[in-house]
């Protein structure tokens, strides 16, 4: 069964839309949403946890309708892209506050806040004051708060804005294994932190879906674009003047003086024979590798696509 299922949805605030007939089926584990500022990510979000009503279209998420369902809304957990903290209060605090706020009694929310805490490796931390976490550290003390109640989908707003390299690889660790408990919708703008996360992704632009599924599967279905491989070696030009004659490539360039990048709507095919020639020519390789397999490069095509 789906986490989360639109059927032909869309939300308009007046003469804007919002979300444009939107039919998406959202499953287990982990799903990045991304797209553009102004795509439709947080009106898509706010639809699935029931703060918005759809102007046209039916959602489902956990079987029930949300919109004005608190059943579904105490199943679900959100992290908010903005700080919404009280800096003089510690992250303790804070997350048995929000326990109460979801129903539970002081001991069960005493109980609730250290478990949640620890899952996000925030004890060392707990008794801080807020004001003097860092970035990282707000993000997985708003993430505890997300978990406190046990929900069964968890929903994560650009939790990497801000966040230095080291504390974005931490929260891309954290979502992984959270992952093993809880199913995930995260909405990101930094791609490369997707790709080491999840393959399943959901592509919006303008208001409308671009793509879904997995994402290297997606790239094999544009055959309107040439893939490109590339080569790092220290024979370029020997290896291009033979990679030239292969009827299937489609075009040839040497960005730097030891990489040749082959373009080609048949990768397998070109990729395959490449590897012949490298081994008949007894060539010093250093890589070689699909050079636009990558969510940047896709989500750059499809959304200039459409």
């Amino acid at each position: 069964m789906s986490v989360i299922e639109l059927d032909s949805v869309s939300k308009w605030y007046g003469e804007v839309i919002g979300l444009n007939n939107l039919t998406v089926s959202i499953g287990h584990g982990i799903t990045a949403l991304v797209g553009p500022n102004g795509a439709g990510k947080s009106t898509l979000m706010g639809l699935i946890m029931g703060q918005i009503k759809p102007s046209k279209g039916d959602i489902q998420v956990l079987g029930q309708r949300p919109w004005n369902n608190p059943h579904v809304l105490s199943r679900i957990g959100y992290c908010p892209e903005g700080d919404p903290f009280w800096m003089n209060v510690t992250g303790r605090q804070f997350v048995r506050f929000l326990a109460r706020l979801s129903g539970l009694s002081r001991r069960a929310a005493r109980l609730a806040a250290d478990e949640a805490i620890d899952r996000t490796a925030m004890t060392g931390e707990m008794n801080r004051p807020i004001g003097t976490y860092s970035k990282g550290m707000r993000q997985r003390i708003k993430i505890s708060q997300a978990l406190v109640h046990h929900p069964k989908l968890l929903i994560l707003d650009e939790p990497f804005t801000g966040a230095d390299p080291v504390a974005r690889h931490e929260l891309a660790t954290l979502f992984r294994r959270l992952a093993d408990e809880v199913d995930i919708l995260i909405s990101t703008h930094v791609l490369h932190e997707v790709e080491a996360m999840t393959r399943k992704i959901l592509m919006i632009a303008r208001g409308r879906l671009v793509a879904e599924g997995d994402l290297h599967n997606l790239r094999r279905r544009m055959h309107h674009r040439p893939h490109a491989i590339r080569i790092r070696l220290d024979q370029p030009r020997a290896l291009a003047a033979q990679v030239s004659r292969i009827e299937a490539v489609t075009g040839l360039r040497m960005p730097e003086g030891d990489t040749l990048v082959v373009e080609t709507t048949s990768p397998d095919e070109v990729y395959d024979r490449i590897l012949e020639l490298l081994l008949e020519g007894d060539m010093n390789v250093r890589e070689i590798a699909l050079a636009d397999d990558d969510l940047e490069a896709v989500f750059g095509y499809l959304t200039d696509r459409n």
